[in-house]
């Protein structure tokens, strides 16, 4: 493989279990299986030599590529173009459905469309992190890849000709194949993880089937999204995005599909993201209502409900992030045999910050269950006993120290992002008691929700700043405080806000690109400096939008969106040149992408005085 490609210049291609990266010179850099938050069986992407890889490319010719997806698909092509000719490598996985299974397939097409073209194709798996080598068996019908842990296939397809002319070679733990194909021809590969039964031929039917069915489902997902307003291309892809990283058995989406993936290249701020936070579950449902994805805010709300029930019946409080089956254990470890992205150590697998106390997820939870709740996604009686709990846990620990949204790892601190979403929690339950005559301590509610709000403005509030601050007792600025306005604990037109707003302007924003925080002005724990965050960017536009600067927030998205890569997608941060850092790509800065543009929407069409479609106007947050 070539030096490491950049993080954004890659596609994501899934099954509704797990997914893969492919980067734009056609090489598959990162795969795990059977599920996301399995082992790597391709980690190119954090060590070129010792990860694995999958790569078809041209061989032989100058050329340039191109990527694209199938419109209304995730069904990635990526283009060779040449003097000599045309190719085109078109990868795709069937949908796994949702009863978990091991069985996932990476089908990956080979055509050439214009004059002819020679390929290479080598394909090195390394199961379980790289630490797992298989052996090797060549066939006549493709490649049996036999390790400690699992067992694999790369079988050849045929569709108008056989792919592999030429006798595949292998290179130790891998394999090498040329093909040479010129205009109309067609072939391909199918990698099962889980095959049955010994090693055969793909036939062209059988490929055309799996690639036929994959397109139909998705055009008939998206063309159930709801959304017509002014960036439809945009918002649908962000859809199809988080769609692709939500695991069907349990409706749960991960923060990302990739693990170690750095916020400085060479620094120490490289996490596994593959798995659920809690705040995540309680976004997604939220964006997932405003463009009518019904059934899958459900499933989402069963995941969440089941977490709350989990953590009441124990008497303990929510986990910030479980396994995409729910289950808690997310150990930390050290991969110290692989190299990191550009050599940024460590690779960690697992996630230490699951043992955090982040007091906000309790708002972030209510008010996406109040959200739900009001779209006539009612919760049981059953469910309620258990959110009453969880509240009355809440009036005990709200005023505790807490870690802070941002897992910082500096110590615990009065963070004023976890006091807003306490006190979101407590309003929201008092809503929905209220709304539905249910048994619950309201008044002790009230008390404490009432509590919480004068708290936040008498200790979160610093008049020297003339702005809310990230903790008590500090005059640093935090961006997750653009959300409270977003939340409605203030209003836009307050001047508490306005001046907040002001001082963030000052200070957070680079143009049209958000820091969260100043991480020298407030020591996190962690060495090194980060780049902006793209869903705190996102949150500056809903925040710019209902504080009366609609034009500039119109600007200041659009300028956000000439950072997504060349297929639409957003990592975690934005490097100060542009560059997209983090794991990638993140649910979160989709997430906030759709709730921008679907208010924003909302606020340019009252502009107007007439929406320009019935849901266009209708606000992510619109029932509290």
């Amino acid at each position: 493989m070539d030096a490491y490609p950049a993080i954004e210049d890659h596609g994501l291609i899934g099954d509704l279990q797990t997914a893969a990266l492919i980067a734009t010179d056609g090489t598959i850099d990162w795969f795990c299986a059977p599920r996301f938050d399995s082992p790597s069986v391709f980690a190119g992407l954090v060590d070129r030599t010792k990860g694995g890889y999958f790569g078809v490319r041209p061989e032989g010719t100058t050329y340039v590529t191109k990527q694209l997806y199938l419109p209304g698909t995730p069904i990635l092509i990526t283009r060779f173009l040449s003097a000599d000719g045309v190719g085109e490598v078109i990868d795709f996985m069937p949908i796994a459905g949702d009863k978990a299974t091991d069985r996932h397939r990476l089908v990956r097409m080979v055509r050439v469309v214009r004059g002819q073209m020679r390929f290479r194709l080598e394909c090195e798996p390394r199961f379980d992190y790289g630490r797992d080598l298989p052996d090797v068996e060549i066939t006549e019908d493709g490649v049996v890849f036999r390790g400690r842990t699992a067992t694999m296939h790369l079988a050849a397809s045929r569709a108008r000709q056989r792919l592999i002319q030429e006798p595949i070679t292998s290179n130790g733990n891998g394999v090498t194949a040329y093909a040479s194909l010129a205009a109309g021809d067609v072939g391909g590969m199918v990698f099962d993880t889980a095959p049955v039964g010994p090693i055969r031929a793909v036939g062209a039917d059988e490929v055309l089937d799996m690639f036929t069915q994959t397109r139909d489902y998705w055009r008939d997902w998206i063309g159930r999204s709801t959304y017509r307003g002014r960036w439809r291309e945009t918002v649908e892809r962000s859809a199809m995005t988080l769609k692709l990283m939500t695991y069907a058995p349990t409706g749960a989406l991960i923060a990302a599909p990739t693990a170690a993936l750095p916020e400085q290249l060479g620094g120490e701020r490289n996490w596994d993201y593959r798995y659920t936070w809690v705040r995540d579950a309680s976004f997604s449902i939220h964006a997932l209502l405003s463009l009518g994805y019904t059934d899958e805010a459900t499933a989402f709300l069963g995941w969440l409900s089941d977490r709350v029930r989990e953590a009441t019946e124990h008497a303990e409080p929510l986990q910030i992030m479980y396994r995409i089956d729910g289950s808690p254990e997310l150990a930390e470890e050290t991969l110290a045999h692989l190299d990191g992205y550009r050599g940024s150590r460590p690779v960690r697998i697992g996630n230490g910050a699951a043992g955090q106390l982040q007091l906000d997820i309790h708002g972030e939870a209510l008010d996406s269950l109040y959200l739900a709740d009001a779209r006539g996604l009612g919760m049981s009686a059953e469910g309620w006993r258990h959110v009453a709990r969880l509240v009355d846990w809440l009036c005990d620990n709200w005023d505790r120290p807490d870690d802070g949204i941002w897992e910082t790892r500096g110590g615990r601190q009065d963070f004023t992002y976890g006091r807003l979403m306490s006190w979101v929690a407590f309003d929201r339950a008092i809503r929905l008691a209220g709304n539905h005559g249910r048994p619950g301590d309201v008044a002790r509610w009230t008390r404490m929700r009432d509590a919480v709000y004068n708290q936040i403005i008498e200790r979160g509030y610093h008049p020297k700043r003339e702005a809310f601050v990230q903790h008590y007792g500090t005059e640093v600025l935090d961006a997750s405080l653009l959300y409270m306005p977003l939340v409605d604990f203030i209003a836009p037109n307050d001047p508490l806000w306005q001046s907040t707003l002001r001082a963030m302007d000052e200070e957070l924003v680079s143009d049209s690109l958000v820091y969260r925080y100043d991480p020298f002005a407030s020591p996190d724990g962690l060495q090194g400096a980060e780049g902006t965050f793209t869903i705190c960017s996102f949150w500056y536009v809903d925040a710019l939008a209902r504080s009366g600067r609609v034009e500039d927030a119109r600007l200041t998205f659009e300028k956000m969106l000439t950072y997504s890569n060349h297929l639409g997608l957003y990592s975690e941060e934005i490097a100060p040149t542009g560059e997209q850092m983090g794991n990638f790509p993140q649910a979160f800065s989709h997430l906030a992408l759709i709730s921008a543009a679907v208010n924003l929407d909302r606020k340019l069409d009252q502009e107007v005085g007439s929406p320009a479609t019935p849901t266009a106007g209708r606000g992510v947050r619109q029932p509290a």
